[in-house]
């Protein structure tokens, strides 16, 4: 946006009018030079942005009593920036825009509140809502001011994302969300293995950047310009000296993109990043962190790059397969019997959702029809019940800080509206009934692949669900059997052993209990009216 702002004053100075190398035309006039800022437009961004230096310069002189009130003041801005979501619906506001000759284009805007942008702005700030219940009792060993200005930044830089209509702000964006959520996975002080996943989560992430501006700054060159709307143009005409350099262009870009959504073979840095992580942080990049890199994928191939479908159509296609493939049979490795990790099996649970989720992208490029809606719809149903399943599981840590597969059985015994919640986002995940709401989401991107052409993807999905199929299974029947189907006494007895605290059991805090619930009833709402997720998503997205 603030490139926007140079560049206009600059080309809009006296003098001849100057092209791109492409032969793309520049801003002519000085219309562009003073522009007026819609406030409402990028109000949920920005009051997060605000929050997060307000919580910043709070903690310097709050009493360490009183730290805890910068959570509940983290809440309270999310749910204001989330209140702001409510005047944008059903328009389309544009701000940071400059003028252009490009034929059919007008204006370009860096910042557009469509309704693609405030779909996946409500499901990130939901999710940094979330993610802030499971850390308001989980922040105690942590510094506090340091942590909820981390995940207010990230949020900030989430929401920003969507809205974003030019390459510069969708890359600032995403470092913006990325670089704080290296901190708060290496936020616990001394802890090894959160040092080592907050450094391999950062080589990982600084690669990808490294490579997407090469990608972009080769897109600039062929293309004169960084504004999407005017790329769809410009690259579909783009001259033959510089087809060869825009492809290479397309592609890096997506490589870099490849990584942000943990698609294989750029996903290694996900399994020892969420196990490292503090648990509600692995939730938040689950959730928030695939929404940020799935939402920047869908504008640059929908938006910017049709011209190259038939670069990044089967390059996608490719990695979709390779994607779901690997992350299911790592995940279906995930043994209880060997004291595997839960989070582990998220982790490989999310690499092998990802493959899903990009399946409808591909698909895109085989058909006139937008498919995004399909992703987005399949994203937000994802994102109610991994959050779900995260929720669980932080509660369970409360009584098994190793938070081992073995640790959850019999846990309908100890808590049975725990384990029936878990199993219920279980089988969403898996897409068998009652989680109705996993099922349509699956049948729904499978559709996308058949009407596409891509009956071959659609086999390996198909392949794929029934793989998945055994380890949702095989750790829901776990919650139900009793400790003497076990391995034996000495693997049962972390499951079974009740937390005492001065003589009495140990409670669960409200904040958590809240997010179990609120994505428990969100689940079962969307399980029982499907409709509602799918018409929110289908719908006019851009």
């Amino acid at each position: 946006m603030i490139t926007d702002l140079v560049t206009a004053a600059v080309e809009a100075a006296p003098g001849p009018a100057t092209t791109g190398p492409a032969g793309a035309p520049a801003v002519e006039s000085a219309a562009g030079l003073v522009q007026s800022i819609d406030w409402l437009a990028v109000a949920p961004p920005l009051v997060v942005a605000v929050l997060a230096l307000a919580v910043l310069v709070a903690d310097l002189f709050l009493a360490e009593r009183h730290k805890p009130l910068l959570g509940y003041a983290t809440v309270a801005g999310l749910v204001v920036a989330l209140a702001f979501l409510v005047p944008l619906l059903g328009g389309h506001r544009s701000t940071f825009c400059v003028d252009v000759t490009t034929p059919g284009t007008g204006r370009a805007c860096s910042y557009t509140a469509d309704g693609f942008a405030l779909v996946i702005q409500a499901l990130v700030l939901v999710g940094a809502l979330l993610t802030a219940l499971l850390s308001l009792d989980d922040t105690r060993k942590l510094p506090a001011g340091e942590f909820w200005f981390l995940l207010l930044s990230s949020a900030a830089g989430a929401a920003l994302l969507p809205a974003s209509r030019d390459l510069i702000t969708l890359v600032v964006a995403l470092e913006v969300a990325s670089l704080p959520a290296f901190a708060l996975v290496g936020i616990k002080r001394g802890d090894r293995r959160s040092s080592e996943a907050a450094l391999k989560f950062f080589l990982s992430s600084v690669t990808a950047t490294a490579v997407m501006l090469l990608g972009v700054s080769f897109v600039y060159a062929a293309a004169g310009t960084t504004h999407l709307t005017e790329l769809s143009d410009v690259l579909d005409d783009v001259p033959a000296r510089f087809t060869t350099l825009a492809a290479t262009g397309v592609a890096l870009t997506l490589v870099g993109f490849a990584f942000k959504t943990a698609a294989a073979p750029f996903h290694f840095w996900v399994p020892d990043t969420y196990v490292g992580a503090p648990l509600p942080i692995a939730a938040y990049l689950s959730v928030v962190g695939k929404a940020v890199g799935f939402s920047g994928l869908i504008l640059v191939t929908v938006m910017a790059f049709p011209a190259y479908s038939d670069v990044w159509g089967p390059a996608l296609a490719v990695l979709a397969a390779l994607t779901m493939t690997v992350g299911n049979v790592a995940a279906l490795r995930q043994d209880p019997a060997r004291s595997r990790s839960a989070v582990r099996l998220l982790a490989w649970s999310s690499v092998g959702q990802a493959g899903y989720l990009l399946v409808p992208v591909a698909a895109g490029a085989y058909t006139d029809e937008l498919q995004a809606g399909s992703t987005v719809a399949y994203a937000l149903m994802y994102a109610v019940v991994n959050l779900g399943a995260f929720a669980v599981a932080a509660l369970v840590a409360r009584t098994s800080p190793g938070n081992r597969l073995s640790d959850y059985r019999d846990l309908y015994a100890r808590s049975p509206l725990t384990a029936l919640a878990l199993a219920f986002f279980l089988l969403c995940l898996a897409g068998l009934p009652p989680g109705i709401i996993g099922l349509f989401a699956k049948v729904t991107v499978f559709r996308s692949a058949v009407d596409a052409g891509l009956g071959w993807l659609a086999v390996v999905m198909a392949v794929n669900v029934v793989i998945a199929l055994a380890y949702y299974l095989r750790w829901t029947a776990l919650l139900f059997r009793g400790t003497e189907a076990g391995p034996g006494p000495a693997e049962a007895a972390p499951a079974a052993a009740p937390v005492v605290v001065e003589g009495r059991t140990a409670a669960a805090p409200a904040p958590l209990v809240a997010a179990l619930v609120l994505t428990t009833v969100a689940a079962v709402v969307l399980s029982a009216a499907p409709q509602i997720v799918l018409r929110f998503a289908g719908g006019t997205l851009f």
